[in-house]
């Protein structure tokens, strides 16, 4: 159809004097005008909300706003100030901690259940739509039913294990800074074990079979099929399904403020929650712009690494 409209057009341009040459060309500046008009709106849009929000918190940083007073220019003294900060200290660790014990847990644990969901014949479809369930449930909702489960008072998980006499005391899951870390990240854990088990799922059904016949016929187990088939064919997959998960963890919010907000001794505190405390509970906008700022340098360090091992990995 597209063929036939540029034959016509120009064969009209023909009759009137006008070189195929010049016309192609006017038709290709029309597409491409009309491409950028069909663009500009989500360039707008992405401009507006994620833009602005970026150079607004920037002029915060080097502020000293607080709630209610735009503040004045004082350079960069918040963040020396959080360097200063035995609080932003323990903030920059949990969040490492966090970030590595989830993203660890994710890698192994979704892997293992990509593998299970391939080799699951029947009902298949319902299986897989049931293991999206943690994901697609909004983040506040089900955490709040992981609070119930955790919250000493009301904790199901310690009527179970007493009931099983395996223990025969409360366990202090969130009261304890050690045991609130642990639980922070089994929930996040939770959470984002979907995204990693589905996405490496579609890469596995798109390595041929041909590959693992040819690995059996030459004696591998399946062991040997997964360290010399699957994993290196799986390698570009899972290097993007690390920096998102890197990315998104990183940079949670829901889970930690609605189990701990941060607590307890600040020990569960990340950049969100601490930026989140500084900023709107406590009024120093400068401080917590600033704190949010920090996330920044990490995500582009993250990034960068991860693009470096998904080039590596793609050129193999």
């Amino acid at each position: 159809m597209r063929l036939e409209t540029l034959n016509e057009g120009a064969a009209k341009t023909a009759v009137r004097g006008e070189t195929p040459t010049r016309w192609l060309s006017r038709a290709l500046v029309s597409d491409t005008s009309a491409a950028y008009a069909f663009v500009a709106p989500a360039f707008f849009l992405l401009l507006f909300l994620v833009a602005y929000p970026f150079v607004l918190s920037l002029w915060f940083s080097l502020s000293d706003a607080r709630v209610g007073e735009t503040g004045s220019f004082v350079g960069l003294d918040n963040f020396r100030r959080l360097l200063g900060s035995s609080i932003f200290i323990q903030t920059l660790q949990n969040s490492m901690v966090f970030t590595a014990a989830a993203l660890g847990l994710k890698t192994v644990l979704g892997m293992a259940l990509a593998l299970l969901l391939f080799r699951v014949a029947r009902f298949k479809r319902l299986i897989r739509g049931a293991v999206l369930l943690p994901f697609i449930v909004p983040t506040a909702l089900s955490t709040l039913v992981w609070w119930w489960m955790f919250e000493p008072m009301y904790s199901v998980v310690n009527w179970t294990l007493k009931s099983l006499h395996i223990v025969n005391h409360d366990i202090p899951w969130l009261p304890d800074p050690y045991l609130a870390m642990c639980t922070v990240v089994l929930v996040n854990t939770w959470r984002g074990l979907p995204f990693f088990a589905i996405t490496l799922l579609a890469g596995l059904v798109s390595i041929p079979r041909e590959l693992y016949e040819a690995a059996e016929s030459d004696g591998a187990g399946p062991v040997g099929r997964f360290w010399h088939v699957t994993l290196p064919l799986l390698q570009p997959v899972l290097a993007v399904v690390i920096l998102f998960s890197a990315i998104f963890t990183l940079a949670d919010f829901n889970i930690v403020y609605v189990l701990t907000k941060g607590g307890p001794m600040n020990m569960t505190h990340l950049f969100a929650t601490y930026s989140f405390a500084l900023g709107l509970q406590s009024g120093q906008v400068g401080q917590g712009a600033a704190v949010s700022l920090f996330l920044f340098p990490i995500l582009l360090g993250v990034v960068f690494v991860q693009l470096r091992l998904v080039r590596q990995s793609t050129t193999l």
